[in-house]
């Protein structure tokens, strides 16, 4: 590894090329493929994939058996439930159409990103290339395949905006045409669109 390396089972398949702080966690029969970053105090679960080149932000968790293709993006604060799934391929084949094996060469490599605070729920699906947005919460067994605004909670399949969460995870209540807050907070927030949601100011 490139820097001192942290909690990592002897199970763990780590690369010698991946960066794993020492304020990681890497448990068991986990794979962390060559160039992968991972930010400060970071916990993989067990039997976890981390694609070759995927960066992940400081305090990220991604639970068991959860899959993140590269070229994925994570930003710091992000939850990744068990068996969640992150793509990467928008055209899958195992055969070229005239019968041959496809090889890196033959297709290119798209990516999931995934903003601050964000939370996949356990065996949700993401499609790449998708956007999950700041906080936004995915529930879980959610398909996911379009952009996923900050904020936002979504469901299903196809995943769907049904409501809005703040920083706490928890859904917000609607106070009035246009303002919500967290129950938990009392933090207030202000809907300008549609699909926008953006924190009041303090008065």
């Amino acid at each position: 590894m490139s820097q001192a390396s942290g909690h990592i089972h002897p199970t763990a398949d780590v690369a010698e090329s991946a960066t794993v702080p020492v304020s990681a966690k890497v448990w068991n029969y986990s794979q962390i493929r060559e160039h992968a970053v991972l930010g400060e105090n970071c916990v993989i679960g067990r039997s976890a994939y981390i694609g070759e080149g995927v960066r992940l932000g400081d305090n990220c968790k991604v639970q068991n058996n959860a899959l993140v293709y590269e070229p994925a993006s994570i930003a710091d604060g992000v939850f990744i439930g068990p068996a969640v799934v992150l793509t990467n391929d928008q055209f899958p084949r195992a055969i070229n159409a005239d019968g041959s094996l496809k090889s890196a060469d033959d297709w290119t490599p798209v990516g999931v990103t995934i903003e601050h605070g964000a939370s996949i729920g356990a065996r949700s699906v993401c499609i790449a290339p998708v956007t999950i947005g700041r906080w936004a919460l995915v529930g879980a067994g959610s398909v996911v395949v379009k952009n996923v605004p900050d904020f936002a909670l979504v469901v299903g399949n196809p995943a769907r905006r049904v409501g809005w969460v703040g920083q706490e995870g928890v859904p917000l209540v609607n106070v009035s045409d246009d303002e919500w807050a967290c129950p938990r907070t009392s933090r207030k927030y202000r809907q300008v669109g549609p699909d926008l949601l953006v924190e009041k100011e303090e008065q």
